[in-house]
C-alpha cells in the first residue's frame, strides 16, 4: 500500500480521477481515499496546509492504512534563482526552516532526534519516472494551460527543501532563508513535518514539488487553477511512470 499526500485537493485531483475500485473513510475531518491506481494499492489523502496538519495525516496514514512508503506531492515556491515556475524539485533533504530550540538544541535541530534534516528515500527511481514524464509532457499538460503560466522548457532539481509555517512572499524572506539555509532551494509548509514522521515509523518517504510561484513579491499566482491544470496532471505523470517501472 502507498500513501500519496497533499496539502490540497486540486494537487492530486487527476489521481483521484484514475483511482479504482474507490472506497473512502472519514478520519479526523480527512477524507482517505484507497483503491488501485495503475494497478498498485493507494490511499490518497489532502491533508491541509502546514506542518501540524500534515503531521497529524501522515501518523494516521500509517496507523490506520498499513502503507509500506509515503509520497508527497504539491506545489512548492522557487528560493533559488535556477528556478522557473512549471520546474520540479524531487526533495533530497528536509529541513524544518521555522525550528529553533536554541540554546538547548543548535537552529534546524529537531529534539532528540539530534538531526538537522531528513533524507527522502527512492529519490533514483522518483527521478527516472520524473524523467520519463518530462519527456512525454504534452501528453499529460495542456499546452494553452502550460503557456498561460508561462511555461516553456520544465527541467528536474534534486535538491533541498525547507518547510515553515509561513507563507514566504518577499524577496527580504527569501534572503534570509537563503542565508540560513543555503543548501534549500524551494519553500513549502507541509514536507518536513512528514518526513519527520515518516522517518520516526521508519516509512520510506519521498517528495514531488512543482514550482508555482517564485515565492517573492510577485507572487500572485492563481494557486487553485495551476494546482487543477499543471500540478495534478504532474502528479498523475509522474506517479504512472513511478507505479509503471
Amino acid at each position: 500500500m502507498i500513501g500519496i499526500i497533499s496539502a490540497m485537493q486540486e494537487e492530486i485531483q487527476a489521481l483521484l480521477n484514475e483511482l479504482k475500485n474507490v472506497e473512502t473513510s472519514e478520519k479526523g475531518m480527512r477524507t482517505y481515499y484507497t483503491g488501485t491506481l495503475f494497478n498498485k494499492n493507494v490511499v490518497l489523502v489532502f491533508s491541509r496546509w502546514g506542518k501540524v496538519a500534515s503531521a497529524a495525516t501522515t501518523t494516521q496514514l500509517i496507523n490506520d492504512f498499513n502503507v509500506d512508503e509515503i509520497i508527497f506531492t504539491g506545489v512548492a515556491g522557487a528560493i533559488n534563482k535556477e528556478l522557473n515556475i512549471g520546474d520540479i524539485v524531487i526533495g533530497k533533504n528536509l529541513y524544518q526552516h521555522d525550528l529553533n530550540a536554541s540554546p538547548f538544541y543548535k537552529k534546524f535541530e529537531i529534539p532528540i532526534l539530534k538531526k538537522e534534516f531528513l533524507e527522502t528515500k527512492n529519490a533514483t527511481k522518483i527521478i527516472e519516472a520524473t524523467t520519463k514524464f518530462i519527456n512525454t509532457y504534452n501528453t499529460y499538460i495542456n499546452i494553452e494551460e502550460a503557456a498561460a503560466f508561462e511555461i516553456t522548457a520544465p527541467k528536474i532539481v534534486f535538491g533541498d527543501i525547507a518547510s515553515g509555517d509561513k507563507f514566504i512572499k518577499s524577496l527580504k524572506k527569501i534572503n534570509k532563508l537563503n542565508k540560513a539555509l543555503p543548501t534549500a532551494i524551494c519553500v513549502e509548509m507541509e514536507g518536513a513535518a512528514v518526513a519527520q514522521i515518516c522517518y520516526e515509523y521508519e516509512i520510506p518517504f519521498s517528495i514531488i514539488r512543482i514550482i508555482s510561484d517564485k515565492a517573492n513579491d510577485n507572487a500572485t499566482i492563481d494557486f487553485s487553477r495551476f494546482a487543477n491544470s499543471i500540478a495534478s496532471y504532474y502528479a498523475l505523470g509522474i506517479l504512472k511512470n513511478y507505479f509503471n517501472n
